[in-house]
């Protein structure tokens, strides 16, 4: 292996020369401390920029063991350092020169939930960092004293400011891996305890715009308190006894009128899957692993999906046992993302009136009277969300300002008022009571049937390229000639998720044999992930641009193909 010197006096001699000459110093390099690996040297100042990584010895880095001791802590110790080494770039990279990306240095950006990503790993007892560098020219000539600088004092900066630890915060590290295990603790804890949710008081759930994930900041902010009937405490590991509200299984409302902080609360459970950085507000904010968030989504594409018990007796005698569209509409699309994400596990369902097909909700009695049920393909959800908790255990949270009609059917009624939470179960019940209303009601439940993807149609090769996979922030993804609208997909919060899915999409083609459900091939390679890594993914050099998901994205990825093409099994 060669060293710092060799590769700085490379460069040095590289000035001038055409930029394909860059590709001699492809190769490992030891440095003081720590190894210096160039994976992928670019072909041009213009192209996406070389793929470069430093591997140091945890014991050189100098980390205590109980800073990665567990698979949580490591998880939030390799995030703490991600974070510190995009902003040690920014401090010590401020002198840019050249065509195209030259000097450019980038790692994946983390954003305010704690994510295990390839950007920095821990693994045979080294710290990782994955980086893209851009190697800097004048025209397509190498400048050549610009990279030895790059290689002999940036990078070398960075490093030590970003991966040893006598250089971090010490307290701000720990704060930052005892925040994510609290939070880890405490779904761990909700099934035992009967709830899906918790949410802490003095929570901040408000953010700064619908484009912007940081907490707000306003005089007229409400933190979070729970009401008094449902809250609760929990003693934390690390940070002691906290209080606030425990949301049980089951169905439960949030209702309140417009601006009141509704769609606030349920925003925030809906990303109480990930864990937060310390200030965000949502840091104890936490729902079960297996919510998940169901909108309506026209013109989405269903293949051989069984909508029979939401959506049956269509005209024409359509098939709805093995319904398949193009273009869904709200409702039929709606029933689709419920009985997709129940077909791969979900137990919990959230919905938000602003969302959702109400048509697909709620069904009054004039309108029943006036279109007779025959008549009338879709079963509404009021008529299913009862039933789906009592015999298949899937709990509902549902934002609900426009109708009572679910009054009867709620275990709890969360009314926000001013931002603030009250407990309104007893005055819902009360009115129902008051206000009967006839409920004919033949339910039917979600069946079981398993749905086979045919192999050989998810092919992520276009023209000479064996793979091509890109994504288009969390909109869209280009896999091979397909193009895959995701949008809807709503839990998604990083784009180096999204690539990740592209990719487990490719190597999942190895299970789909056109034996294998949906659900067997999501668990197959989410295991292969567990097990070896978001490497795994990749078949070339390691990658810095991957970022862990769940099965549902996964699955909701894949039902969203509209070349997909599925045969049933009971």
């Amino acid at each position: 292996m060669q060293n710092q010197n060799e590769l700085v006096q490379a460069l040095s001699k590289m000035d001038g020369k055409p930029y394909p000459a860059y590709k001699a110093i492809k190769g490992s390099y030891q440095y003081q401390d720590f190894e210096l690996s160039i994976d992928h040297v670019q072909g041009d100042p213009f192209a996406i920029p070389s793929k470069v990584r430093v591997i140091i010895p945890i014991r050189t880095a100098g980390f205590p063991e109980d800073t990665y001791h567990n698979d949580c802590r490591k998880v939030a110790l390799c995030d703490f350092l991600a974070r510190r080494f995009y902003h040690s770039i920014k401090k010590h990279n401020t002198q840019r020169e050249g065509s195209g990306k030259s000097g450019v240095i980038e790692i994946d950006r983390p954003g305010q939930e704690v994510l295990k990503t390839s950007s920095m790993v821990k693994k045979s007892g080294c710290i990782e960092a994955r980086f893209l560098v851009g190697l800097p020219a004048f025209g397509r000539r190498i400048a050549g004293r610009i990279a030895a600088n790059i290689f002999s004092e940036v990078i070398p900066h960075v490093v030590n400011d970003s991966l040893y630890f006598r250089e971090l915060p010490e307290d701000e590290l720990y704060r930052h891996i005892e925040t994510v295990e609290d939070a880890e603790f405490i779904r761990e804890k909700l099934s035992e305890s009967g709830w899906i949710a918790f949410v802490a008081d003095n929570a901040v759930l408000p953010r700064a715009s619908g484009v912007d994930p940081l907490p707000l900041r306003s005089e007229r902010l409400v933190p979070f308190e729970s009401c008094q009937s449902m809250r609760v405490s929990i003693e934390l590991p690390n940070h002691g006894s906290i209080t606030g509200m425990g949301i049980p299984k089951g169905v439960t409302l949030i209702v309140g009128g417009g601006y009141h902080g509704k769609s606030t609360l349920l925003n925030a459970l809906e990303f109480g899957i990930y864990n937060h950085i310390p200030d965000d507000g949502r840091e104890f904010v936490v729902i079960n692993a297996d919510a998940v968030k169901i909108r309506a989504e026209d013109g989405r594409s269903i293949q051989n999906l069984n909508i029979d018990p939401f959506i049956s007796n269509l005209p024409f005698d359509q098939a709805t046992t093995t319904f398949s569209t193009a273009n869904a509409s709200g409702s039929t699309s709606q029933a689709a993302n419920i009985l997709e994400a129940l077909e791969v596990g979900a137990s919990t369902l959230l919905l938000d009136e602003d969302t959702l097909a109400t048509n697909f909700m709620i069904s009054d009695p004039r309108m029943k009277a006036l279109i007779a049920k025959e008549k009338e393909p879709i079963t509404p959800f009021v008529e299913h969300v009862r039933r789906l908790y009592e015999e298949k255990g899937i709990s509902t949270v549902i934002v609900m300002g426009g109708s009572g009609d679910y009054f009867s059917l709620a275990d709890v009624v969360i009314g926000m008022i001013e931002y603030v939470p009250h407990d309104l179960t007893a005055q819902a019940h009360q009115i129902v009571k008051d206000n009967p209303s006839p409920q004919d009601f033949d339910i039917v439940s979600p069946s079981d049937i398993q749905r086979i993807p045919a192999s050989g149609v998810l092919n992520a090769s276009k023209g000479k390229r064996p793979i091509d996979i890109k994504i288009e922030d969390l909109l869209y993804m280009r896999f091979g000639v397909h193009k895959v609208q995701v949008a809807a997909v709503e839990q998604l919060v990083h784009p180096s998720q999204l690539r990740a899915i592209g990719y487990a999409i490719h190597y999942a083609n190895r299970y789909i044999d056109g034996n294998r459900s949906i659900k067997e091939i999501c668990q197959l390679t989410l295991a292969d992930i567990r097990q070896n890594g978001l490497d795994c993914l990749s078949d070339r050099e390691a990658r810095g641009d991957f970022a862990e998901f769940r099965s549902y994205e996964l699955a909701a990825t894949i039902n969203r193909f509209r070349a997909l093409r599925i045969e049933q099994r009971c």
